[in-house]
């Protein structure tokens, strides 16, 4: 049995019997990320690389509100130019691309919401288990106006197809679970979250007790056929998205708690 490898107050993490375990831990805030927790993710995903007697990980979040509502949109506030908003989505594609590529399986253990930046961690995963309260989707067209990095949208295309993914992002609802199952946005859905719990820890422990090459030449295989779209491919998107009016307004208006007036501009 493993210590505890390292905690914040923010993101924990921790190690025992080959089983790593990274849990969001901000549930007055429904577990949104802050730019630092995104940073630390990517350094345990490495140091995970590192470690072989880790064989499975698995990513969770404190409470039964949310597993991860995306990204603080405080952090939003000192969006002022073209590189910030390059940047930020940079950021994203290189993180959630180091989680993706972790050479061990990963599964997300998905309480209540897991919205927007947390659906596109899930969406990293290899394996998604959620609750009958579990609600996914990606609410960005009636909260902030800005767009998806082009490797969020080949992972969810890649999971529900062209067709399902523009509805997702049209309609702006969130998916509830049995519908969530039935697109392939979760692999299983169990009645509440003590059995998640149990569930997840059951499947961490017959994944772990598996051929670790297996796991790993599998991981490499599905990634190879799957082709995912370039940063630069997304970049005029994303400036555009991001300079845009409407996105100060959706900020604003999130952060006021009213609805916003969109422009559409």
């Amino acid at each position: 049995m493993n210590a505890p490898v390292a905690a914040t107050e923010d993101l924990i993490y921790s190690v025992e019997d080959g089983i790593a375990r990274l849990t969001f831990n901000r549930p007055q805030a429904r577990n949104a990320l802050t730019f630092a927790m995104y940073e630390q993710m990517a350094s345990i995903c490495e140091s995970v690389n590192k470690d072989r007697s880790i064989k499975v990980m698995i990513l969770t979040g404190t409470g039964d509100k949310a597993f991860a509502s995306g990204t603080d949109i405080s952090q939003f506030r000192a969006f002022k130019t073209a590189e910030d908003a390059l940047e930020y989505e940079e950021r994203i594609d290189r993180v959630l691309g180091t989680l993706e590529k972790v050479r061990v399986p990963t599964i997300a253990a998905i309480a209540g919401a897991c919205t927007g930046g947390g659906a596109g961690i899930a969406a990293c995963c290899d394996i998604r288990i959620g609750t009958a309260a579990t609600r996914i989707g990606f609410p960005i067209a009636r909260t902030l106006g800005n767009c998806l990095s082009m490797s969020n949208i080949s992972r969810v295309v890649a999971l529900v197809g062209p067709a399902r993914t523009k509805d997702l992002i049209f309609t702006a609802r969130l998916i509830e679970a049995p519908e969530a199952l039935s697109l392939g946005l979760l692999n299983e859905v169990v009645p509440d979250v003590p059995t998640l719990q149990r569930r997840v820890d059951e499947t961490a422990k017959l994944v772990a007790g598996h051929a670790p090459i297996t796991m790993e030449t599998a991981k490499e295989a599905v990634l190879r056929l799957r082709r995912t779209l370039s940063r630069e491919e997304g970049r005029d998107l994303i400036l555009r998205a991001y300079m845009s009016e409407d996105f100060r307004e959706g900020m604003d208006a999130f952060l006021n708690k009213r609805t916003p007036n969109w422009k559409g501009q």
